[in-house]
């Protein structure tokens, strides 16, 4: 009877040692599915090809002949073989830009690739760059500017629904498209249709972007729409790449619309934010976002790179960098060069987490399935949490022999919500427990670099967030040397 009841005590203890604790609440703003997804992507390319291109401009009038775009070498596959190659996991294309030339056979305009000499306006480079991103496994998104500087209309009602005509277009019939792109710069001085006059609108109610992104949802449900306040995603403005330390994905986007807001705090986002709208930063890698061969020697350093890597992967924002293919219809040899650099660099970087041999413990854990050992398991859909109530907590990595590393990543379980406010980073130097840094937030992905540091201790301390904290992945990795960062 002894050992019966023994039996029972023991089985009740393995079933309440194996029973899986309850998740931690939600706190809001949440990210929808297809933005857990968006965000895993990280880094893909934005291709500035069109007319400018052919006219060595910036911004087009609108006036341009359809005549002047005449690519020799046009080669999608190529962007898409490059961009593979790179790490990128996705090509964003200006089907349109601000001087209105389509690159598809528009119904709607006859100011497009139809009626140019590339392929005896029979080609099509929107449906080309869809072939190329399907065979190379990258997703494919659009960019259609809202402001066309050739069209007779713009500025009328008649122009939104010819604009709404396009976004079916291009949303109907080139397969999954990732990522709408509007930009948002709206109205000024054009050709329109030999007007030749300034037109402004009104930018928050002229195209009734409400109605417009929700044609935009329905052709594409999992699309993500940019814009300076989203829905998707967010401009994280400024043209150099950079978030700001602090980067809230939760954001007052009802202060904002495409060319309005403060964009000033876009780079840090709003911790008191309602909705959900995480920062994409977006740089090109030369100065200019079009193509000029005065550039050609411009192309930003490896140290610049880096620097833009590390400030938009690496501070919660999804990098766009854009390359501006050049009239051969090519992502120019110099451009290429510094994506493998940097891809080399890179990979060389991240290749092994030093994280991973270590043991891992914490100050508090919520219980069975949210224990500490789900830090260094190398897997983004398990994560350490606190008991409820505890928002500052330590998590420390112990290692049988000392390890050297200057690089750290966090990530938080985001699915959940952001929540770390402040932490600091400890490391054992001698038998002397030493801070060698203290941050704000970390979101999806956090990355800093240090200077090397040989330790057998490493420990992060969560020192404030906004509810229970959820830490999904704490990786270690050591850099090699690299060029000084200098501002170019």
């Amino acid at each position: 009877m002894k050992q019966y009841i023994l039996s029972l005590i023991l089985l009740s203890l393995v079933f309440s040692c194996s029973k899986k604790a309850t998740p931690p609440a939600p706190v809001e703003p949440l990210p929808a599915p297809e933005q857990l997804a968006w965000q895993e992507m990280e880094y893909y390319a934005f291709v500035h090809f069109n007319m400018n291109t052919f006219t060595d401009m910036e911004w087009g009038y609108g006036d341009e002949p359809a005549s002047s775009f005449n690519p020799t070498e046009l080669d999608t596959r190529q962007w898409a073989r490059v961009a593979k190659e790179a790490g990128m996991k996705g090509i964003i294309l200006t089907a349109k830009h601000h001087d209105g030339f389509s690159l598809w056979p528009t119904a709607y305009s006859e100011h497009s690739v139809k009626n140019s000499p590339w392929k005896n306006g029979e080609g099509d480079v929107v449906a080309e760059l869809a072939e190329a991103c399907k065979e190379y496994g990258l997703k494919m998104g659009i960019y259609l500017s809202p402001w066309d500087r050739n069209h007779p209309q713009y500025g009328q009602p008649e122009y939104v629904t010819y604009y709404r005509n396009q976004v079916k277009e291009l949303l109907s019939n080139y397969g999954d498209i990732f990522e709408f792109w509007v930009d948002g710069a709206n109205g000024g001085d054009g050709y329109y249709g030999g007007a030749n006059e300034t037109r402004n609108v009104d930018r928050t109610t002229y195209y009734d972007w409400d109605s417009t992104f929700a044609l935009v949802k329905s052709l594409q449900p999992g699309i993500i729409i940019f814009s300076d306040g989203g829905p998707g995603t967010r401009w994280v403005g400024n043209e150099n790449g950079f978030a700001g330390e602090t980067n809230w994905s939760s954001f007052r986007k009802e202060q904002f619309a495409p060319g309005v807001g403060p964009y000033q705090e876009s780079q840090y986002g709003h911790e008191d934010g309602k909705y959900w709208v995480p920062a994409e930063a977006d740089v090109s890698i030369r100065p200019g976002w079009y193509y000029h061969a005065k550039e050609d020697d411009q192309v930003k350093s490896l140290s610049h790179l880096l620097d833009i890597y590390y400030k938009s992967v690496g501070r919660n924002a999804n990098l766009l960098l854009n390359l501006p293919v050049d009239r051969r219809g090519l992502v120019h040899e110099n451009d290429v060069a510094a994506l493998m650099e940097l891809r080399k660099t890179l990979d060389q970087t991240f290749e092994t987490n030093l994280a991973l041999k270590a043991e891992a413990s914490a100050s508090a854990e919520r219980g069975t399935g949210f224990q500490a050992s789900q830090i260094n398991d190398a897997s983004n859909d398990t994560y350490w949490s606190a008991p409820d109530g505890v928002v500052q907590a330590n998590l420390t990595l112990s290692f049988d022999e000392p390890i050297t590393f200057n690089r750290l990543m966090l990530q938080e379980y985001i699915a959940l919500g952001q929540r770390v406010k402040s932490f600091e980073v400890w490391v054992k130097a001698g038998e002397e427990y030493v801070q060698v840094d203290t941050q704000t937030t970390i979101g999806y992905k956090r990355l800093l670099r240090l200077d090397d540091i040989t330790t057998d201790w490493v420990q992060i301390r969560i020192t404030d967030a906004k509810a229970v904290p959820t830490i999904s992945n704490v990786g270690l990795y050591l850099a090699g040397t690299e060029p000084e960062v200098r501002s170019e």
